[in-house]
């Protein structure tokens, strides 16, 4: 029979609670939130609506409502797991970089490997969740140094 590794709590790390996003109500209660930060990155962004609609994979007429009302609508699991990803690329991005360029790397072409001369924003749009994740995750480990 095979044991398993135990790791015991490692002290000054508290463990986070992850949402349970199969829940409709976590989902509603989180939404209201995210939109606003998501909107407000876009801006930052200067990306247009039809972009920011790329970004979510939703159309364009459903964002603009949910753009003029945050409270009228509960985000999908696939959403809301977008938008954190967008929200940990800007704040590391805001790490990484001078302001100024924090703002415009997501619309910059880019000759890393994973871009191939083309921007972020078109590589994210293209392959969804999990380009959102690996350009979350190279930008965590330009910050820290790796």
């Amino acid at each position: 029979m095979a044991s398993t590794a135990v790791l015991s709590d490692v002290p000054g790390y508290q463990t986070p609670t992850i949402p349970d996003l199969r829940d409709p109500a976590t989902r509603a209660e989180l939404s209201k939130g995210a939109l606003i930060g998501f909107f407000a990155i876009v801006s930052s962004w200067k990306l247009s609506m039809s972009q920011a609609a790329e970004l979510l994979d939703k159309s364009r007429s459903n964002l603009y409502k949910l753009k003029e009302n945050p409270e009228a609508g509960s985000l999908s699991r696939d959403e809301l797991t977008r938008i954190s990803y967008i929200i940990g690329i800007n704040r590391a991005l805001h790490v990484a970089f001078p302001e100024k360029l924090a703002c415009e790397w997501m619309t910059r072409p880019n000759n890393n490997s994973l871009f191939r001369g083309e921007t972020p924003f078109a590589y994210v749009a293209q392959a969804g969740i999990p380009a959102l994740h690996q350009v979350r995750m190279m930008l965590d480990a330009a910050r820290a140094g790796n």
